[in-house]
């Protein structure tokens, strides 16, 4: 299974390789080497925190390559008027009138502890494309369901430095 990603996220993950690359692996490498002279590798806790810390940075790069050299870009484009990536859309409940205001983002983005819900997500398919004003369906899985209203629908620019979910 392929990733979706937008040219935005790829660009972010870029730039996240480039300062692990150019910043945060030299300073791995010379804590390693550093705490390797302080003697016995065996009991020398710093040593393997810093070797630990240096192979999850590599894990990370690794990671991050893998995910721009599968991934599928997706548009973020969309008609003024209807839900898409990277819009903010406030939601009404219908069972209970309450009122959520969530952020449509790729999968690699999405943080509920943010309201920042995925576009893979059952409550990101069933806004994607939708209009404000409409009340949708949100399947979530064969014997369970809910209605949303859609009541405000804004853009939102990419330039908010949301950072791609580490693991």
């Amino acid at each position: 299974m392929y990733d979706q990603l937008t040219k935005s996220d790829i660009r972010k993950m870029e730039e996240e390789i480039e300062y692990r690359k150019l910043v945060v692996r030299p300073k791995a490498l010379e804590d390693v080497k550093e705490t390797r002279a302080h003697g016995d590798l065996s009991e020398n806790f710093e040593y393997h925190a810093a070797k630990k810390y240096k192979n999850q940075n590599e894990s990370r790069i690794r990671y991050l390559e893998r995910m721009i050299r599968t991934a599928k870009v997706i548009s973020e484009d969309s008609a003024e008027d209807e839900v898409g990536l990277n819009n903010t859309v406030t939601v009404e409940f219908a069972d209970d009138g309450s009122v959520e205001t969530y952020r449509i983002v790729t999968t690699v983005r999405g943080n509920s502890l943010e309201n920042m819900i995925s576009n893979e997500s059952p409550l990101g398919k069933a806004l994607l494309k939708k209009k404000e004003g409409q009340t949708v369906h949100v399947q979530v899985n064969e014997s369970t369901g809910y209605d949303v209203k859609i009541l405000k629908i804004e853009n939102t620019t990419d330039d908010s430095g949301d950072r791609i979910r580490s693991f």
